[in-house]
């Protein structure tokens, strides 16, 4: 395996608020960054990419799903924390599940389809921040 070398500049991301029946797939991060954290499925764009093209891929990659982009639900800036830590900016958009079931990659460990209104209860769970005020804002483009 080879060392990740951080860049010393921002990094654009995205991520997608996943809705089938009236729920939202969160999945579990399997290592660093935000190790042990529930959050929505995505990772960097690449150069040349649009931002639907690498969430398509992403969520691809990830999950195995495909999804149909409904539009953008919000974004997150996480700077660096630690020295090495990386800066991206996250570019969360609300999806609906289009096809397949989840199949996780090597870089998830586990998966809940959600209710919306569930995750305030569910205080056992360790969330990536901002996590909540995306889903809600991904869940009135969807139209729940």
């Amino acid at each position: 395996m080879t060392a990740v070398v951080q860049s010393q500049r921002p990094q654009i991301a995205v991520s997608a608020a996943i809705f089938r029946d009236g729920k939202v797939l969160l999945t579990r991060r399997a290592r660093s960054p935000a190790k042990g954290f529930y959050s929505l499925p995505g990772g960097r764009v690449e150069f040349g990419e649009s931002l639907h093209q690498a969430l398509a891929r992403e969520v691809d990659e990830e999950t195995g799903l495909k999804i149909e982009i409904i539009g953008l639900a919000g974004w997150r800036e996480v700077l660096p924390a630690t020295a090495g830590a990386g800066h991206y900016l996250i570019m969360s958009f609300a999806a609906r599940w289009a096809a397949r079931e989840p199949v996780l990659n090597d870089e998830l460990d586990d998966y809940r389809w959600i209710a919306p209104d569930a995750l305030a209860s569910l205080g056992d769970l360790k969330l990536t921040g901002g996590l909540e005020e995306v889903i809600q804002s991904a869940a009135r483009l969807i139209g729940h």
